[in-house]
């Protein structure tokens, strides 16, 4: 067992409402390879928690469900999250963006409570996992950019993403690009993935990867 893993808990989140569903299953697939490489991984499917939307603050409360357990006991304490969701008119499912819109009332305003959240909101690794009945790449590009986008925001490392197609339960598994495969070697190598989103001033090497660097030649002149 990797201790480098050990040091490094995964939250997996699934935000469809089948919890024998596609999005499930690549969400299993995902804790499969994580718990194999030696990364302690739990499995959360966010209709457990989350049972309303984000309301108006200044005049409502927001909804009395196990949102702020979700959030604050398993999402801030994770070093890595994976989101598993199925398209739904080419968007992330409502589970799915009600957990991002509702964290909006544990970071807003001022104080010692709001910074220590987003402290923690930030540096994390993060990553997707789709499930569709369309095999078209376009499909998910809505929800990629989204959570590019939070990426950016919280300043963590968006490391993968599998789309996988399937309509009835299970059917995911019939797909010939093995998302489940795929899924079960994103959770394996989550906190080892090479990260890279240069600027113009990022130093960097010459190579992507070290084992492709050319081989070099002691003699001058003579091609290895």
């Amino acid at each position: 067992m990797n201790s480098h893993h050990q040091s490094k808990r995964l939250l997996i989140l699934v935000g469809s409402p089948r919890k024998d569903g596609n999005s499930a299953a690549l969400g299993a697939a995902a804790q499969r390879g994580a718990e194999a490489a030696g990364t302690p991984a739990s499995l959360l499917f966010l209709d457990d928690y989350i049972q309303g939307f984000l309301p108006d603050l200044r005049h409502r409360p927001v909804p009395a469900d196990r949102y702020d357990e979700l959030f604050l006991e398993h999402f801030l304490p994770a070093d890595g999250v994976l989101f598993c969701t199925p398209i739904y008119w080419y968007g992330m499912s409502a589970q799915t963006k009600a957990f991002f819109d509702r964290s909006f009332s544990h970071y807003a305003g001022a104080g010692p409570e709001p910074e220590r959240v987003k402290a923690r909101m930030t540096g994390k690794r993060l990553g997707l996992a789709v499930a569709s009945e369309e095999t078209y790449p376009g499909a998910a590009l809505g929800i990629v950019h989204q959570l590019q986008e939070f990426s950016r925001y919280t300043h963590s490392d968006f490391v993968g993403y599998v789309h996988g197609a399937g309509n009835h339960r299970g059917e995911i598994a019939a797909d010939p690009r093995q998302p489940l495969l795929a899924a079960e070697q994103l959770g394996a190598s989550f906190f080892e993935r090479k990260y890279s989103d240069y600027r113009v001033e990022t130093p960097r090497p010459h190579n992507v990867w070290e084992a492709a660097a050319p081989a070099r030649s002691n003699t001058p002149g003579v091609l290895p």
